[in-house]
C-alpha cells in the first residue's frame, strides 16, 4: 500500500555569532551573490509556471 504524505514541515534556526557580525564586511560579495541567485530562482520558477499554463 502506498504511502501518501500531505504534510511537509521545515525548520531553520538562525543564530549571530560575534564572529559572524566582524566578517559582514567581507560577506558583501557573497550578499551580492545571493541576490543573483535570488533572481535566478525568481526566473526559473516563473519559467515553470508560464509552461505550466500552456499546457
Amino acid at each position: 500500500m502506498p504511502i501518501e504524505i500531505r504534510e511537509l514541515v521545515i525548520k531553520a534556526t538562525i543564530t549571530a555569532d560575534a564572529q559572524n557580525s566582524s566578517s559582514q564586511s567581507s560577506n558583501a560579495g557573497a550578499a551580492n551573490g545571493s541576490a543573483e541567485m535570488v533572481q535566478l530562482c525568481v526566473e526559473k520558477v516563473l519559467q515553470i509556471l508560464k509552461e505550466k499554463n500552456e499546457r
